[in-house]
């Protein structure tokens, strides 16, 4: 079936967003501008770059408040709402605390691995959260993964190995990049998957009961992050860490010479603006396409705009071509399609290659899943469900 004007705006919203998000931010890290000291130097605020991001995610919140009110202006005479992903429950806020901690941990990582690698090895390493997010879901939520769950992890493993490695091949091309700094960067980055696939598996084992529409429970999450990382920017401004340190003070994070600097440049402003905005949009644009298309469509929408960043970056020089990159990615995509039992599978299956039981279709994400699961507590359970959107 055709997609209609509307389903197709939602998709490409998505893919402009998303990779938006993680070019602007790039963008940002490569512009210089004065700081408080008179100094032309590099913007290397990371943790400010986090507080923005979780500025957009509030901004959900108040989108969905609009987008109900809307639909309750419209549908006044109805004696409920029209729209099931916008009906909510009584449910106590502070459950998107700890989720919030490790929202907050896992960008503030990544952004710090962002300001030290390569945009495109950004966007790809983060398919490591289906590595962490299966493994931890055997441990901590009793579920059996099938075996295409675990081809799926192993492919994915060697889709990271084979993008860590074609860094290592740029950096040691001679072109003035810093080799350990790129390195520390995924790892960095492959790290705060450990813990986004942590802040997955509490969402999941907490909110599960809840019946929270998605963009409501992302603009909690913001608002408790943004709160709690501002008040750390405080004590954060005092810390010295020295030459870790990517302002002059050799403190952690000095928000003020952020502001100077934001304030001395223009396109470094806006770079910081499009980058607030476009997480935004990205999670609006994201829960429609789940909601008036599939999962599955928003898991390849996400692929596509890992590659639309790979590109970007070459063609504005951010990077040079690496041969294995392209590879890389496709082996992280064909692991993704796996492990989600999605496309792959399927074909082989209808052509009668493959004569297993396909996974069951995705449940409702977690924000709205009111079901109660029927196993008892700690018994073994097949996890035909389990679905993660990795890049």
């Amino acid at each position: 079936m055709a997609w209609t004007k509307k389903q197709l705006l939602l998709a490409l919203v998505m893919v402009a967003t998303g990779s938006i998000n993680t070019l602007s931010t790039k963008w940002a890290d490569l512009q210089t501008s004065e700081n408080r000291q008179g100094h032309e130097v590099a913007f290397k605020h990371p943790f400010f770059q986090a507080t923005g991001m979780f500025v957009g995610e509030t901004m959900c919140m108040l989108a969905f408040f609009i987008q109900r009110a809307v639909v309750r202006h419209r549908s006044r005479n109805s004696m409920e709402l029209s729209s099931d992903s916008l009906r909510t429950e009584d449910f106590p806020p502070f459950i998107f605390y700890i989720p919030a901690i490790c929202d907050m941990t896992a960008t503030s990582l990544m952004y710090i691995g962002l300001n030290l690698t390569f945009a495109s090895s950004f966007q790809m390493l983060r398919g490591a959260v289906i590595v962490f997010t299966g493994l931890l879901s055997v441990a901590f939520l009793g579920r059996r993964l099938r075996y295409f769950h675990w081809i799926g992890i192993f492919t994915v493993l060697l889709g990271l190995i084979i993008v860590g490695l074609s860094d290592f091949l740029i950096s040691d091309s001679g072109d003035n990049t810093d080799i350990n700094g790129i390195i520390t960067g995924d790892l960095l980055i492959v790290i705060a998957q450990v813990v986004t696939a942590t802040q997955m598996v509490v969402e999941e084992k907490f909110l599960y009961k809840y019946n929270i529409p998605p963009l409501l429970a992302v603009g909690w999450e913001g608002l408790f992050g943004f709160l709690t990382l501002s008040i750390l920017l405080i004590p954060m401004y005092y810390i010295p860490i020295g030459t870790f340190s990517g302002n002059e003070r050799g403190v952690m994070e000095d928000a003020i010479d952020a502001f100077v600097q934001l304030g001395n440049n223009g396109l470094l402003l806006m770079a910081f603006l499009l980058n607030v905005f476009s997480i935004a949009f990205f999670n609006f644009a994201g829960v429609s396409v789940t909601k008036e298309l599939s999962a599955t469509t928003r898991m390849v929408l996400d692929s596509i705009r890992t590659l639309v960043v790979w590109i970007f970056s070459l063609v504005f020089k951010w990077e040079h071509f690496q041969y294995l990159q392209p590879v890389g990615f496709l082996v992280l995509v064909v692991g993704m399609m796996m492990y989600n039992d999605v496309i792959i599978l399927p074909v082989l299956r209808r052509r009668g290659i493959v004569k297993d039981a396909p996974a069951d279709p995705p449940p409702a994400p977690v924000f709205q899943a009111a079901q109660k699961r029927t196993q008892p507590p700690g018994q073994d359970v097949v996890d035909n469900n389990s679905r993660v959107d990795p890049f």
